[in-house]
């Protein structure tokens, strides 16, 4: 299974690419993660965040795979618990086209990028930095195959 986690902003800091790197390493090999880093547009006088939004999005659009079953993460999204998150990893490892995972910049995703994926899913109620979203996904990606591998780094 291949899962490419497309996030707007490059050169994370060393606290976001230790972990991320960490939980993405102790997936076994089968469950490929691959980090993709959009550029985000420069914010400035003499456009908006709909324009930024839009001109992230094409550079997005060209990093998911072909055929890939797109999830966007999105604060209006569908609210999974683990075992939810398990269960829809399971399921779009068994249809069998890669996954892509998108993480938007600092004003979020693209409305029709949003609108145009398979899924959308909420991580938390709250408002979450950028780099922080991003070890939350490698930390739940790892915590999801563990439910499904019955791994006792999961407890319930």
């Amino acid at each position: 299974m291949l899962i490419r986690v497309i996030a707007v902003g490059t050169r994370m800091p060393s606290w976001v690419q230790e972990p991320v790197d960490d939980y993405s390493s102790r997936l076994p090999s089968e469950w490929r993660v691959e980090w993709k880093e959009i550029r985000a547009e420069p914010r400035g006088a003499g456009a908006n965040a709909a324009v930024w939004m839009a001109r992230e999005a094409q550079r997005i659009r060209a990093a998911i795979p072909p055929g890939a079953t797109v999830i966007a993460l999105d604060e209006k999204g569908t609210d999974l618990d683990t075992r939810g998150l398990a269960a829809r990893l399971q399921r779009w490892r068994d249809a069998g086209p890669p996954v892509a995972l998108l993480i938007g910049g600092p004003d979020g995703l693209d409305p029709e990028l949003k609108r145009s994926a398979a899924e959308r899913l909420r991580l938390s109620s709250l408002t979450l930095p950028h780099p922080l979203v991003r070890i939350i996904v490698a930390e739940q990606l790892f915590r999801a195959w563990s439910v499904l591998a019955n791994h006792p780094y999961h407890r319930d």
